[in-house]
């Protein structure tokens, strides 16, 4: 079985394992936190996209996810779209303007690049701010969120919300697999480790980072979707810097170097937040610890350190075999 199917079979079994999750009876709090991991995962691992295979920390990232959000509940309370239209409008609105600001940004690298991206999501979160009579200003969009029946499915009931959130998710998870597994995802490791050898061989290194933003945007936005469906609203702090570096937080968390390293910062993250929250108001500081022994005692995500400790097993267990065969063959030889 190609590495493609093994992936889209662990897919396939991720999606089983959370549709179980109602099944058994979880309390409405366990699946709220699920969705609400899920919406904020995705902005993780869309953000590891562009700094853990191309090298590319942006510090805006959440104005893809604010994008989503609101194109998505404008769309639906203007009561002229349905579900899926919407949906796609919102995706399709989150890539124009991605196409838009990495125009501009990705031509430029390192420290500028990521404080280019803030500049744009700053000037996006004054939009919202600013616009009141068309984003709600700083009450984010008030009224809720319609949700009405679109092929049998009623999003109005919670439990066909955590379904339909759940295959959002991995469907999106899924194309994000498929994309670091990719040539071009070779491409945006080649772009990350020496960008200068990846022009010199012919590969447009602009449009390649262009086409890498953009996909991680949508990616973002659908996270910005799945949290406005969960919530019933959109709001600034959706697009401001901090929700940004809550995203870089949870990479750090995780790990960038292991696919779902991010995602597992998530997990973290939440249970850090809602944690200390029940025993302290100081959930900074606490964060700030974790963050301080992080990256000055691992150095590194603890996904990221159990992947290298298990590689450097392997390639030991790998020179023991061909140690030992060696030493056979130098005995037959004698």
């Amino acid at each position: 079985m190609t590495s493609r199917w093994r992936d889209l079979g662990l897919a396939g079994l991720g999606l089983v394992l959370l549709l179980l999750v109602p099944v058994f009876g979880a309390p409405p709090a366990i699946r709220d936190f699920i969705m609400f991991g899920m919406a904020y995962g995705l902005l993780a691992m869309s953000l590891n996209l562009l700094i853990g295979y191309t090298g590319l920390v942006s510090f805006g990232h959440a104005m893809f996810f604010a994008a989503g959000a609101y194109a998505f509940g404008l769309a639906m309370q203007s009561g002229k779209f349905s579900i899926p239209a919407a949906f796609v409008l919102a995706i399709g609105f989150t890539a124009l303007m991605a196409l838009i600001v990495g125009a501009i940004c990705v031509r430029l690298n390192e420290i500028y690049f990521a404080f280019l991206t803030l500049a744009f999501q700053m000037l996006f979160y004054n939009i919202i701010l600013g616009w009141v009579s068309f984003t709600g200003g700083d009450q984010g969009l008030m009224g809720g969120i319609p949700r009405p029946k679109f092929l049998g499915i009623d999003l109005a009931d919670r439990t066909q919300l955590y379904v339909f959130c759940s295959v959002a998710f991995v469907v999106c998870i899924a194309i994000l697999r498929q994309v670091v597994t990719s040539p071009f995802g070779y491409t945006l490791r080649m772009i990350r480790d020496n960008q200068e050898r990846a022009a010199f061989l012919g590969i447009n290194v602009t449009m390649v980072k262009l086409a890498c933003f953009v996909i991680s945007a949508c990616i973002a936005g659908v996270g910005g979707i799945l949290l406005t469906l969960f919530v019933s609203g959109a709001y600034p702090n959706f697009g401001f810097w901090t929700t940004s570096g809550e995203a870089i937080f949870m990479i750090l968390l995780g790990g960038s170097n292991v696919f779902l390293g991010p995602l597992a910062g998530t997990v973290i993250l939440r249970l850090l937040n809602d944690i200390t929250v029940s025993y302290t108001s100081h959930t900074e500081l606490v964060l700030g610890i974790v963050i301080l022994v992080l990256v000055l005692g691992l150095r590194k995500g603890p996904l990221d350190l159990l992947a290298e400790r298990w590689e450097n097993r392997r390639q030991a267990a790998a020179q023991a075999i061909r140690d030992a065969a060696d030493k056979d063959a130098a005995k037959g030889g004698s």
